[in-house]
């Protein structure tokens, strides 16, 4: 049973602050894989480490999208978003915006309503759907640091307990 209380504001925003941390530092890594490697298919859901990175930064803008009244019309355009240019410039863009909008949550308790890709009707609190965020992003950033990993490569370390003890105090 999922619990009725809502999950500290301030928990939230270092979850979401984590995030785009993780995130960057997998864009970064990306930026050091030739295009082959960068589209090299691991016969994932994805496919490639690119298709999953694109993969979580449309994740990312529907939900920011659903939370702020003004979801994207598409969900992921392979000639435009499944573009390592695009991560570097639109990604941290719009991480940041996320930055902004959970520096101003006030009550994560509030309920979102919104449709899903089908076009199906759901009700979602504040704090479900930052933790969904988060931890969907995590699941997929894994996928690609193994297949950075596959190739010979050696992946940024993204665990939580270490953004904590990078950003103690």
């Amino acid at each position: 049973m999922l619990p009725t209380m809502a999950v500290p504001v301030e928990v939230l925003r270092t979850h979401l602050r984590y995030s785009t941390w993780a995130s960057k530092r997998l864009i970064t890594a990306a930026t050091a894989l030739t295009p082959e490697e960068l589209t090299r298919d691991f016969k994932s859901s994805d496919k490639s480490v690119l298709g999953t990175l694109a993969h979580v930064f449309a994740a990312d803008r529907v939900w920011l999208g659903r939370i702020q009244g003004s979801p994207p019309a598409r969900f992921l355009d392979p000639e435009v978003d499944v573009k390592l240019a695009v991560l570097q410039s639109d990604w941290p863009a719009l991480l940041e915006r996320w930055q902004v909008w959970g520096n101003n949550l006030q009550d994560a308790s509030a309920v979102v309503a919104y449709k899903d890709m089908k076009g199906n009707a759901h009700t979602t609190p504040l704090w479900q759907i930052v933790l969904h965020v988060v931890n969907h992003a995590t699941h997929h950033r894994g996928m690609a640091v193994a297949m950075i990993r596959a190739m010979g490569h050696t992946p940024p370390p993204l665990d939580l307990i270490l953004y904590y003890r990078e950003n103690a105090g």
